[in-house]
């Protein structure tokens, strides 16, 4: 099983430092800077055999590669940790020091870790450290002196991957005999043993995030423009790997660059990291967005300028194509005195028509993520497997256009919204999505808000000017309804103050991964919760992730009584919120 890029932390092949190469195109030479400092591992399943309730230092087995995959963790530099429920102390099954013989066994057998974070309670016991609870994720980071964004949890159940979630850490999820066919469904990561998750943790391995086809070598297309084609054969090597060739020399200082994300603001939000990466080395960073996205770019750190037009083959309800308006972008493009366009895409949009715009235009070099031959379109045409989070996928192409990120951005998310102290009682629901098959039920929204207000949490319910029918039914005589009464910053704003917030996979739970604030994610399964999860924030993932619906990428929800979030309860939500905020009953 080959694993898949994480939506929890950067690829570690995101940005190239230092140095040149010989080859096609002299650049970024053929190294990485890894995104994670840390591995915490579970214990019975994950490094050793599950033996229930051990007691018994002999009953101690490594699992098959334990020690080599552990050995080259440690000759990689990184901290290497344990995180285990040990429910047996608290059942009185077996003594704290029984539990203590059976670690160092452990440690004799695998070598040693540099923390050890142990939950002796029950399940019941309502303790904050006991796994799917982040606890013991940010007591091990905080022991190593990591941020959680920088460590990465390997286990073989979804409680493993939930702590690690609910801490805005990444999960790799190694199944065992015991581990739920559902479990494996969620997981954004999934390796098939011990080795391939190292694999994927030091970006050694070609499926997990690297784009597919290893060695760029520049074409001449049909009017002379020199191509960067990625994807050559299966199985060379991997272009963004350590190793790896480099598609593209870093692109020359002050340039006057274009970056095109004609969609919705959620989309324009999780191309900020890329957009910041451009701004590292243009001289001036002009944004073509669509009307939908124009609020969002507005907040975006690095956007010196902006142009607002809908594109027909992209923005829902956009006019049909049209002489005038394409010979307005164009001109508008021209005054702007544009010398490099960078188009950005989801995964199931084509770049090509902005490409022939903008060439018409005399924009003289033009990079974007095409499938299809570009012919003389594209002067670098890259390519990403699916799966690869929507923000990463915008960085691949920024690096491959010659933009790495600067040194010292860590690659999330960012707007232009100043930090607040924020209210762990405070908790923002947001009913609405841009996409109906992505909203959770109005009264299942209303329950959630009732039992939450009941809990003792202050809500305030948030929504377009087109929702306040659906804010005004949710809020009811629980919460303050801001329906139709906010901007997009007023909202970040509100957000950004806010202990958790409650939202679908929609624009504001990418404004909250924005801000740093925790999400409970209620994701319909129509597209990938790797691609489009929360971004590198603490999170919970509630909904069917095996529904019907998956993976159909559908609009309106196919299947009666929309199961995959209808069957969401409240409690879950409300469980959820307590998890994220720290707050108890």
């Amino acid at each position: 099983m080959t694993p898949t890029t994480c939506g929890g932390a950067a690829a570690p092949w995101l940005r190239a430092v230092g140095g040149s190469r010989s080859g096609p195109r002299d650049g970024f030479p053929p190294a990485a800077v890894h995104r994670f400092e840390a591995v915490l591992f579970d214990r019975d399943g994950t490094l050793v055999e599950d033996v229930p309730y051990n007691a018994d230092p002999r009953l101690v087995c490594p699992v098959p590669g334990a020690r080599e995959a552990l050995d080259r963790l440690r000759a990689a530099g990184l901290k290497l940790g344990v995180i285990t429920n040990q429910s047996a102390i608290g059942r009185g099954l077996a003594t704290a020091e029984q539990v203590e013989a059976v670690n160092r066994r452990v440690e004799e057998l695998l070598g040693t870790f540099d923390t050890w974070q142990v939950c002796p309670h029950d399940a019941y016991d309502g303790c904050a450290c006991r796994k799917p609870a982040p606890g013991m994720v940010l007591e091990a980071a905080a022991a190593l002196g990591v941020a959680t964004p920088e460590c990465v949890v390997v286990g073989d159940i979804g409680a493993d991957l939930a702590a690690a979630a609910a801490a805005g850490a990444c999960g790799v999820l190694v199944p065992a005999p015991m581990t739920r066919v559902g479990e494996v469904a969620a997981a954004a990561v999934v390796a098939a043993d011990l080795a391939g998750a190292v694999d994927w943790i030091l970006g050694t391995d070609a499926g997990a995030g690297a784009v597919p086809g290893a060695d760029s070598v520049p074409d001449t297309g049909a009017a002379g423009h020199a191509g960067t084609t990625l994807g050559a054969s299966p199985g060379s090597q991997p272009a963004f790997a350590p190793g790896g060739a480099i598609p593209a020399g870093p692109a020359p200082r002050g340039r006057r660059v274009l970056a095109v994300r004609a969609d919705s603001a959620g989309d324009v939000l999780l191309c900020g990291p890329a957009i910041r990466a451009l701004a590292g080395r243009a001289g001036r960073v002009t944004l073509l967005c669509g009307p939908r996205g124009a609020q969002a770019a507005e907040l975006l750190p690095g956007v010196d300028a902006m142009l607002t037009w809908a594109a027909p083959w992209t923005d829902a309800g956009a006019p049909p194509v049209d002489p005038e308006r394409t010979a307005w972008l164009r001109s508008a493009v021209r005054e702007r005195g544009i010398e490099e366009a960078v188009v950005f895409t989801s995964f199931h949009q084509s770049a090509l028509p902005f490409a022939l715009l903008l060439r018409l235009a005399g924009v003289a070099r033009i990079s974007a993520i095409s499938d299809d031959w570009p012919g003389s379109l594209l002067d670098v045409r890259h390519r990403v497997p699916p799966g690869v989070p929507e923000p990463e996928r915008a960085l691949s192409l920024a690096l491959a256009a010659g933009y790495p990120l600067p040194d010292g951005d860590d690659g999330r998310l960012r707007v232009t919204i100043r930090s607040r102290d924020r209210d762990r009682r405070r908790v923002v629901v947001h009913p609405g999505a841009s996409v109906p098959a992505r909203a959770a039920p109005a009264d299942l929204y209303a329950r959630i808000v009732k039992t939450l207000h009941g809990d003792g949490f202050e809500v305030t319910v948030t929504g377009g000017p087109g929702e306040r029918d659906l804010t005004a039914q949710v809020a009811a005589a629980y919460a303050t309804d801001l329906g139709g009464r906010t901007s997009l910053r007023e909202l970040g704003e509100l957000i950004a103050a806010a202990g958790a917030v409650v939202v679908g996979n929609t624009g504001p739970a990418h404004l909250a991964a924005a801000t740093g604030t925790p999400v409970v994610s209620l994701f319909a399964p129509t597209v990938p919760f790797s691609q489009w999860g929360p971004y590198r924030v603490p999170h919970v993932r509630l909904g069917a992730a095996m529904a019907p619906c998956a993976g159909t990428r559908a609009t309106r929800c196919p299947v009666p009584g929309h199961p995959c979030l209808a069957g969401i309860d409240e409690q879950e939500v409300l469980a959820a919120v307590r998890t994220l905020t720290g707050v108890r009953p």
